[in-house]
């Protein structure tokens, strides 16, 4: 049976738990549910007019939900990821990662200095890559999950999934931002 997760304010769980009548629009739920790589996607979409911008980038502790779901102690340290991934220079989805530490050794040491590439790109490109079942968020504007900045006055629609290298783990949550959703809108009209 698919699990719920919450973190305060935000309940995280499969689109399928999510009533009908609330659902975001057909075209983003999509987008929320590929397991598939996001950064192809939105490289493909924007014709190769994308970009990364960091946010913020440190060595932090995780909520207590995120540290359920990775299974990791309170204590415990992880590198804290947060970016805007931009399609035609606009802010298209918002992304915060946590990295463990305690993952962040052997052949994924190199993570700790991602930069502006793409975290997706990498994941993506490995083999052996192994991802968690998809969770859905919706994200109320004024929630401090996602920069004031780029929330605008709209529900946002997010995802996060663990990815699995090796028996590393990591925490990804992709929330779409007004411009992206304004952008599917677009391609309906």
């Amino acid at each position: 049976m698919p699990q719920a997760y919450s973190t305060p304010g935000l309940l995280w769980r499969p689109l399928a738990l999510w009533p009908r009548a609330i659902r975001p629009p057909l075209a983003l739920q999509h987008w929320l549910t590929d397991p598939g790589s996001l950064t192809a996607r939105l490289i493909k979409k924007s014709t190769g007019k994308f970009e990364v911008e960091i946010v913020r980038q440190f060595i932090g502790r995780a909520s207590r939900n995120e540290c359920e779901v990775l299974a990791i102690r309170m204590s415990d340290l992880v590198m804290i990821r947060e970016v805007i991934l931009k399609g035609n220079n606009q802010p298209w989805v918002f992304a915060r990662s946590l990295l463990p530490l305690a993952s962040l050794t052997g052949e994924l040491r190199h993570l700790r200095k991602q930069r502006t590439r793409p975290l997706g790109a990498f994941l993506f490109s490995q083999s052996h890559l192994v991802r968690s079942p998809i969770a859905v968020a919706a994200i109320q504007r004024n929630h401090c999950y996602v920069p004031s900045t780029l929330a605008e006055s709209e529900l946002l629609w997010g995802r996060r999934s663990i990815f699995s290298l090796h028996g590393k783990h990591l925490l990804v949550s992709e929330v779409f931002l007004p411009d992206f959703v304004a952008s599917l809108a677009l391609e309906q009209a």
